[in-house]
């Protein structure tokens, strides 16, 4: 009987259903999302290249041990990235709903200890996951159906204890998920409610053209994440290109537009409530109505 072989390298297969004559306008998209993204540089340089590299120069293998390292910083990126988003939502609630103490809870030292605690979490976590990955046998295929490596995409390939495995992996993405995004939906729940109560018709049409793009970007981030976890693990079959793009697209679009969005206005909303509750706090002492002041 012949051994198992042992997988020395992978083979990016990309998306299954393109066809070769558009290799080159893929690639050069994929470039100008690279151009694009370039604030967001880790991320950036840990998939874009090799994927740019795939189309453009028909560079389909990569080592095992480099697949692997990829599969570590993309998830871990990503896990970050996650945490981070609860931190700003974190950011946004205390300076919309309690603007006139934002200064005692949010401190350039808070927010330190926050997203260090946050990197090292996800260090841990994502570190398990690959060594999980990385000790199975893989001794068959070694085509990688997808444009980087990632986890669902590499366990796949193993020959045995691929179900414990990936469900570990299940559980924690859902955990670095869902946590995050169960915050960000009480935050924005508790911001609409405070902007209801204070604001005017002009400050609430000023808070919802701001939140509204936030919290598309936020969805497309984390449910299309949320359903290819949950497909995989209870065998619903979807098409791998679809599958694929829709991974590229919750990838790729948030960091293209995230500078955008969470500048744009912010402060002049923040503002905006910060002088309305003062005005709210100097007319309650001063015995005059709220509306007199607000009016005025």
């Amino acid at each position: 009987m012949e051994p198992p072989k042992h997988i020395l390298e992978f083979v990016v297969l990309g998306f299954p259903g393109l066809q070769p004559g558009y290799n080159g306008p893929v690639s050069a998209l994929m470039f100008f999302v690279f151009l694009a993204i370039i604030a967001d540089i880790a991320f950036a340089t840990t998939t874009l290249p090799k994927m740019i590299a795939r189309y453009w120069a028909e560079a389909k293998t990569v080592s095992f041990t480099a697949c692997f390292l990829q599969m570590f910083l993309v998830h871990f990126l990503g896990s970050v990235n996650s945490v981070l988003l609860m931190i700003m939502a974190l950011d946004r609630y205390v300076a919309i709903c309690n603007p006139l103490r934002y200064h005692v809870f949010i401190k350039n030292s808070t927010i330190l200890a926050l997203c260090g605690l946050a990197w090292l979490i996800c260090l841990f976590l994502m570190a398990l996951l690959v060594y999980q990955a990385v000790s199975l046998p893989y001794c068959s295929s070694n085509v990688i159906v997808q444009c980087y490596c990632d986890h669902i995409g590499i366990t796949r390939l193993a020959c045995e204890n691929v179900k414990e495995v990936q469900l570990t992996a299940f559980i924690v993405a859902m955990t670095i998920l869902l946590c995050p995004l169960a915050f960000i939906i009480f935050s924005y729940i508790s911001i609409i409610i405070s902007v209801f109560k204070i604001a005017d018709s002009e400050g609430r049409y000023k808070t919802f053209s701001t939140c509204s793009p936030q919290l598309f970007i936020i969805g497309l981030y984390y449910l299309p994440r949320c359903f290819v976890y949950i497909a995989n693990n209870i065998n619903l079959t979807i098409s791998t290109d679809f599958r694929i793009l829709m991974i590229m697209l919750y990838s790729l679009f948030p960091p293209m537009v995230n500078p955008l969005i969470y500048c744009f206005r912010t402060k002049e909303i923040k503002d905006t409530l910060v002088r309305r509750w003062k005005i709210r706090k100097v007319g309650t002492v001063a015995g005059i109505p709220v509306k007199f002041w607000i009016r005025k």
